[in-house]
């Protein structure tokens, strides 16, 4: 990639640093900008809601995709016949003849051209040109039957010699489409036909020389009799020297008896396919194949036509049959024939005839043919002019939005434009989502985009059809599934039935995955209702069904059996069962009622970050990687940027339903379930209450310094001193 001193401006939207297409010098130096700052460097022709025939002139090598070679060749194209090249960037369907740079020779062809078209339209002092002026100055030189193109119909010749000549040309070695539209004939298709007339013609004359017809001019009726059996016929020989080598191999090379046996049982016709499987006559060793007498009755037919045309004019009618010697000498007699109508050339001029394959060589109007041709040619110039013009207009119309689709993607962030992949909008499950693209089905590469996607097939009357990949970028999926129907809303405002055909699972939001645990929980105690109400149901249902066999059994019913006595040890293991629940309980209310009051709300929040958080983080790591990239290159695209989907613009993509502002609302429901909605009400008032009080009783015991549940000690009794031990009096002094 050249260097360039060009200063570049970006900007940055979605996460993503995309170049701004403003001037001039933009368009001009993009030949320098590094691909890999482009966001796609490929895309499709068809399927985007851009003029085909736009994309088709871009698409240099008619591979149905547009790359940046292409892109950067149609840039150059039209900056050579603009005065400033910044007029790509108007978006209009018209052009000032001003704008064509009459300095180059393509821009001064352009505007002769251009003053061409306005003064066959009446306009020739008209400033500017549009495209629909372009298109029908076009249209009216391809109806003409000289315009350019090197195909001639039927129309262009004068004489009705010729007009025949070109019929003949279109009946036999075929046309090509003329700009018109109607079908003609080129210059390639012209040498074709005169060398296929001279080759039949040739081959013709030497069908009758008598080297060829071996058996007269009855020789092609006996090729065709000995072609229609020459298999069947080689086989019954084949087998005669197989059993004349071992005559053990008979039994098997005339079928088994079991096989006729099989056969008999059938209703039989002599044309049935299990009777033409066997051989033409018996076999025996040496045995000469009879033509009327003992022969397969499936065959007996086409024998017959071989004797009629083959055997009686080489052998006469009283010839019956034909041993090996002489089926061989049979083939040898047409083998010429045979050869020369292999070689056949000018098969396709076959159909008009002989005759008229001679009278068309004796007029030779190839030459005639020819020059219609060069002359056609030679205007060739003139048409390319006109349409060089609506080349240029076309560029000047559509070219914006071919760079904010393709160098950048703009529109697609744009609130007031769409991109050119975005197909129209679907109604569906009180949502809309713009966020749809033509696909020709389910991609596995889409899953990549971590969206949300539900493919649906799309109707209209009259039976047309097309297929969108829909994202869901706000709200959630619990009634998105297969089979849901909707309306889809495409570019033009067209209406089309809409239905889910498969869906791409993945988060939608962060809402959704917040409330995701608490749904799944009640549909898991849905489940397990609906399986214990079954299993109770199949149980009501087995004891109804021994009771009924009990009463109509009733005489033969055994004695009744002594009650089973209780089982000490599952008692017990229920008591132990039942005392562990109750003081998990106890001290689940111990740790309850053991926090501050203030740390209440803490703990309800923490319990509800365990339940939802592991949920809310990974949706939220996901839809971080939400990105448009493999939904595009899953249809054909080739996306070089990382083009992400954020929360605040898939909330754009994708809306939910909202009353209109300044609505009025009225909640009374005369349908909603009194009794229900009343004992809802008691509950919650219940569950409030009960909390309250709760509270309340926490917070009155910690005042006091001790819990509800526990009982007061008794204060410990004082501790007494005893008293001081009276000391002993002192002995009496001695004496």
């Amino acid at each position: 990639m050249a260097t360039s001193s060009h200063v570049w401006k970006f900007f940055r939207i979605g996460g993503l640093d995309q170049v701004a297409i403003e001037t001039a010098d933009d368009l001009l130096n993009l030949k320098h900008l590094d691909q890999k700052l482009w966001v796609a460097l490929s895309c499709p022709v068809k399927g985007l809601e851009l003029d085909e025939k736009t994309l088709g002139l871009i698409d240099a090598d008619k591979d149905g995709r547009i790359r940046v070679p292409e892109l950067l060749a149609a840039i150059d194209w039209a900056a050579e016949a603009l005065r400033n090249p910044v007029d790509l960037l108007r978006g209009t369907d018209s052009l000032p003849l001003s704008s064509l740079n009459e300095g180059t020779a393509l821009g001064k062809a352009l505007l002769a051209s251009a003053k061409e078209l306005l003064g066959g339209l009446g306009q020739g002092a008209a400033a500017e040109i549009t495209l629909d002026q372009a298109l029908s100055t076009a249209k009216v030189y391809a109806a003409t039957t000289l315009n350019g193109d090197g195909v001639i119909v039927p129309d262009t010749a004068k004489e009705p010699a010729l007009k025949a000549v070109i019929a003949d040309i279109l009946a036999t070695v075929g046309g090509t489409a003329d700009r018109s539209g109607a079908a003609g004939v080129d210059q390639a298709r012209i040498d074709t036909f005169y060398a296929d007339l001279a080759g039949f013609a040739a081959w013709s004359e030497k069908a009758s020389a008598p080297e060829v017809l071996g058996l007269g001019a009855g020789t092609a009726a006996a090729s065709a009799a000995i072609k229609a059996v020459q298999t069947k016929v080689d086989d019954f020989f084949a087998r005669t020297r197989l059993a004349s080598f071992d005559a053990r191999a008979l039994a098997a090379l005339n079928r088994s008896e079991t096989e006729y046996l099989a056969l008999a049982a059938k209703d039989l016709s002599i044309t049935a396919n299990e009777v033409s499987g066997f051989p033409l006559a018996r076999i025996e060793a040496g045995r000469a194949l009879p033509l009327f007498d003992g022969v397969n009755p499936a065959w007996a037919g086409a024998l017959a036509a071989l004797h009629k045309d083959a055997v009686a004019p080489l052998y006469g009618s009283a010839k019956t049959s034909l041993n090996e010697t002489e089926w061989t000498q049979l083939k040898a007699k047409v083998a010429a024939f045979d050869a020369h109508v292999s070689s056949k050339a000018g098969a396709s001029v076959e159909k008009l005839g002989l005759d008229r394959v001679k009278a068309l060589l004796a007029a030779n109007q190839k030459a005639a043919l020819s020059a219609l041709v060069v002359q056609d040619l030679d205007l060739a110039d003139e048409f390319a002019a006109v349409a060089n013009v609506e080349r240029l207009l076309r560029y000047v119309r559509d070219f914006r939005v071919i760079l904010s689709n393709f160098v950048n993607f703009t529109d697609f962030y744009s609130p007031e434009r769409w991109a050119v992949f975005q197909a129209g909008t679907l109604y569906l499950d009180s949502r809309s989502t713009e966020f749809c693209i033509r696909v020709d089905g389910p991609n596995a590469l889409a899953a990549m985009s971590k969206a949300y996607i539900a493919y649906c097939d799309l109707k209209r009357p009259g039976g047309e059809s097309m297929k969108i990949a829909a994202c869901f970028t706000q709200g959630d999926s619990d009634y998105l599934f297969a089979g849901r129907n909707g309306i889809f809303y495409d570019r033009k405002g067209r209406d089309w039935d809409a239905t889910i055909t498969s869906i791409v699972d993945n988060p939608i939001s962060i809402r959704q995955a917040f409330f995701s645990p608490y749904k799944k929980f009640l549909r898991m105690i849905e489940e397990q209702v609906a399986k214990r109400a079954a299993a109770a149901d199949a149980e009501a249902n087995a004891k109804l069904a021994a009771a009924a066999d009990k009463t109509a059994n009733a005489d033969k019913a055994k004695p009744a059996e002594a009650p089973k006595k209780v089982d000490v040890g599952a008692v017990a293991a229920i008591g132990v069962a039942v005392t562990g629940a109750v003081s998990v309980v106890t001290l689940i209310l111990g740790y309850i009622f053991g926090m501050k009051v203030w740390q209440y709300p803490l703990a309800f929040l923490g319990i509800i970050l365990l339940i939802s958080g592991p949920s809310m983080l990974i949706a939220w790591l996901k839809l971080r990687q939400r990105t448009l990239g493999p939904i595009l290159e899953g249809n054909g695209w080739a996306i070089n940027g990382r083009v992400k989907i954020n929360i605040p613009f898939g909330t754009r993509l994708t809306q939910r339903a909202t009353l209109p502002t300044g609505a009025q609302r009225s909640l009374d429901d005369p349908y909603e379930d009194k009794e229900a909605a009343s004992r809802r009400t008691r509950i919650y008032i219940m569950l409030v209450l009960l909390a309250v009080a709760a509270i309340w009783v926490r917070y009155d015991h910690s005042q006091r310094g001790h819990y509800f549940w526990k009982k007061s000690k008794p204060a410990a009794a004082p501790v007494e001193t005893p008293p001081a031990p009276v000391p002993a009096p002192a002995p009496a002094p001695a004496g």
